[in-house]
């Protein structure tokens, strides 16, 4: 290989970046099937658990909400997750007082036939020492 000449070294060093250097390929767009997928799955889940949580906000009452997180619904049952058993046992008296029965009425179209509470947290280690704080 001759040596570059003194003039044209870094033309030379370019040439070689240029050919060494890895170019990934172009993204290409999602495909049809992936669309439709979200269509089909996303958009129908979520619109049938969005009418349940707006529901759910405007009948339980805004201390109580912010201990609870909708979890799921699976075969037409709600599960709920609330932080602290004192949470899960007001709000437990809550549903059998009536709220379940309207809960059930309001969200009837969405598919909602069970509502199901559990203890647990759905917030991390660092959240729950802010909330502690507030509580």
């Amino acid at each position: 290989m001759p040596l570059p000449r003194p003039n044209q070294p870094f033309v030379e060093l370019q040439r070689l970046q240029n050919n060494k250097q890895f170019r990934p390929k172009p993204a290409e767009r999602l495909s049809a099937d992936l669309v439709s997928f979200f269509k089909q799955v996303v958009e129908k889940r979520q619109g049938k658990l969005g009418k349940i949580a707006e529901a759910w906000q405007s009948m339980i009452e805004e201390g109580l909400c912010d201990h609870c997180a909708l979890e799921s619904l699976h075969r037409g049952t709600l599960t709920v997750i609330v932080d602290s058993s004192a949470h899960l046992y007001e709000l437990k008296q809550l549903l059998l007082a009536g709220l379940q029965q309207q809960l059930l009425l309001a969200c009837k179209t969405a598919g909602l036939r069970k509502i199901t509470l559990k203890a647990g947290r759905w917030y991390t280690p660092d959240e729950q020492e802010k909330r502690a704080k507030f509580d």
